[in-house]
């Protein structure tokens, strides 16, 4: 959370824009291109909410059945690495269509709880999994920007993100599909530099479809490890990206 809280302060400072004289501008005449290229890093946080289905009937090695609750979290928000390329179609005065390739390295940090079952010391048994990720994020959003004062330029951005999940481990607990669309809202500013434009942005992206593999329990060799699996039936990724753009 302070994490979260020391970014939005960033952005907020960032987008700030005081009453101040005219001065000159770098590049005037640098929106007016038809189409532009460029790159980007970044950094992200990445969280994931669970469906915990509940109570599970379970069977034992020897026949007979029981209830069991396995409780599933993501304990934290993980951070990350960004990279990718910018393509930008200027569509009007304050409208641009933009393409922003590029590629997601991280990870999250799941907890599973047995609820009723202890271990020697008595505290309630847990079990973890390091679900570490690279994603290909193929976005494509519509960038809307105020009045261009001085050398700043502020805006906001919507967008439709489509991720290609290129990590997957077949005999761990929870394993995520391939495939994902996330909807991404996001603020920045365009600063004017004497050679090129730099673009901090921070954005919220929030998916739009059950990130779970539920084929995946079946394909487990280990019957014990199941239960975790079967534990919850939905998946839902979030993403905080704040990233700078050089064009």
């Amino acid at each position: 959370m302070r994490r979260i809280i020391a970014i939005a302060v960033m952005a907020a400072t960032v987008l700030y824009v005081g009453a101040q004289e005219r001065k000159a501008q770098h590049k005037p005449y640098i929106d007016l291109r038809t189409l532009h290229y460029g790159i980007y890093i970044g950094a992200h946080l990445q969280d994931i909410d669970f469906d915990n289905i509940g109570p599970q009937i379970i069977t034992n090695s020897d026949g007979t059945q029981q209830v069991q609750t396995v409780l599933l979290d993501a304990d934290k928000w993980n951070p990350g690495f960004s990279v990718g390329l910018v393509a930008d179609l200027r569509l009007g005065t304050h409208f641009n269509l933009r393409f922003t390739p590029g590629m997601h390295f991280g990870g999250k940090h799941l907890r599973f709880r047995s609820l009723g079952e202890y271990d020697e010391y008595g505290n309630e048994k847990e079990v973890t999994q390091d679900l570490k990720n690279i994603y290909v994020s193929l976005p494509l959003g519509l960038k809307f920007s105020a009045e261009r004062f001085n050398n700043h330029r502020p805006y906001i951005y919507a967008g439709i993100n489509a991720l290609l999940n290129l990590t997957k481990k077949d005999q761990e607990y929870i394993s995520l599909k391939r495939m994902d669309a996330m909807v991404e809202l996001g603020i920045g500013c365009d600063f004017y530099l004497p050679f090129f434009k730099l673009i901090p942005e921070l954005k919220f992206c929030y998916s739009l479809t059950n990130s779970l593999n539920k084929k995946h329990a079946d394909e487990l060799l280990d019957a014990n490890t199941r239960i975790f699996a079967n534990s919850v039936n939905r998946a839902t990724n979030k993403m905080f990206v704040l990233t700078f753009y050089f064009e």
